[in-house]
């Protein structure tokens, strides 16, 4: 891997996994303080297969599809993506 985070060999941006706590820290930026987990604990979302927020990283689902999917389903601008 070259320091701009691509694979050399096909020049793909390797993903490195999210920490819960910057995913937190993104929810709260999008959705508040107040809202974040309330979002994540009762929106039931069809990207993370009829389940919650919660639900989700209970279920041992990676905390960046989590975060994706949330960004897809709320239209989360780029710029905090």
């Amino acid at each position: 891997m070259t320091k701009g985070g691509r694979d050399p060999r096909g020049g793909r941006a390797i993903l490195a996994p999210m920490r819960l706590t910057i995913f937190w820290e993104r929810m709260r930026a999008h959705f508040g303080d107040a809202y974040a987990d309330s979002f994540a604990r009762d929106h039931v979302m069809a990207e993370l297969g009829g389940r919650t927020v919660h639900q989700a990283l209970d279920d041992g689902w990676e905390v960046k599809d989590v975060w994706r999917a949330v960004c897809a389903a709320m239209d989360v601008p780029a710029t905090r993506r």
